[in-house]
């Protein structure tokens, strides 16, 4: 079925509401390839017909499979190596003699924000066994939220094809972190029970989720419009506990934000921590 010009911008438009990627018509070949099946399977005339049907009541089964079918959910393990060369060397071991001395000293929160199917919440994970032998024994939380509720399902199953384990993930940590099932690899018990994953927008506000040490949130934001990235990462700050800190993708900045927060380089990763003074002020 062709997408015509009003049927563009009600897709445009429903996807921007849904989930804050923005769309334009440059993106038409993309919205043809990935909803053409919906428009059929939802006995729709025309892709503007499925953007009204997806708009219908609270959580619409048609507005879930308009979401699940447009995000984006490529991903691998310890993509980008640099972030977790700097929390393995740099971030991690700081922390931790941070909090030594703390009422909670071994307790660590992380945040793996658009976590797709939870290479990057578990990866994360890894790099903590990496460098703390008795991880059973912490308190760690790796908290993976994404707008889609497939990848989160997925993400949450833990299971991946030997195909899906080789993107990325060297023998040491498959054999270290994941046990046979059947054809699939499972991630293992411990390392499981680190990490819980949920479907959240990032457009909503953070209730719930409590503060964090350490926030991945890559290449998401660069499909949200200006103002939408400014005000997500404006209210990530607030999710920060005190020398907290803050990944973005390779090839984003924060610097459009404004001065609040401070870059620092660390094994070739540029990562973020809030100015001081920057939370009080708001």
């Amino acid at each position: 079925m062709k997408l015509d010009t009003e049927g563009l911008d009600a897709i445009c438009n429903l996807v921007d509401d849904l989930c804050g990627i923005y769309l334009d018509s440059s993106k038409d070949y993309l919205i043809e390839g990935r909803l053409a099946d919906l428009v059929k399977k939802h006995g729709c005339n025309s892709y503007a017909e499925l953007a009204r049907k997806a708009r219908l009541g609270a959580s619409n089964p048609i507005a879930t499979d308009v979401v699940n079918a447009i995000t984006t959910n490529e991903t691998l393990w310890f993509r980008d190596a640099t972030p977790f060369n700097a929390l393995k060397f740099k971030i991690l071991p700081e922390l931790i003699d941070a909090k030594s001395t703390t009422l909670f000293p071994r307790k660590l929160r992380v945040w793996s924000a658009a976590c797709s199917t939870g290479q990057e919440a578990y990866s994360i994970g890894m790099t903590f066994g990496d460098i703390v032998p008795d991880v059973a024994n912490w308190d760690l939380q790796i908290v993976g939220t994404d707008v889609s509720s497939d990848a989160v399902r997925r993400a949450s199953e833990g299971k991946y094809s030997q195909l899906e384990v080789s993107r990325g993930l060297d023998q040491v940590h498959q054999s270290g972190y994941f046990t046979q099932a059947g054809r699939d690899l499972q991630i293992n018990e411990v390392l499981r029970s680190k990490c819980r994953f949920e479907v959240r927008n990032l457009l909503q506000p953070f209730t719930t989720l409590g503060k964090f040490d350490i926030v991945f949130c890559r290449n998401v934001a660069i499909y949200f419009k200006d103002e939408d990235r400014k005000s997500l990462f404006r209210r990530i700050a607030d999710q920060l506990n005190p020398g907290g800190w803050l990944f973005v993708g390779s090839s984003e900045s924060l610097t459009e934000i404004g001065p609040e927060w401070s870059p620092q380089r660390h094994c070739g990763a540029v990562c973020y921590q809030p100015k001081a003074g920057m939370l009080a002020a708001r």
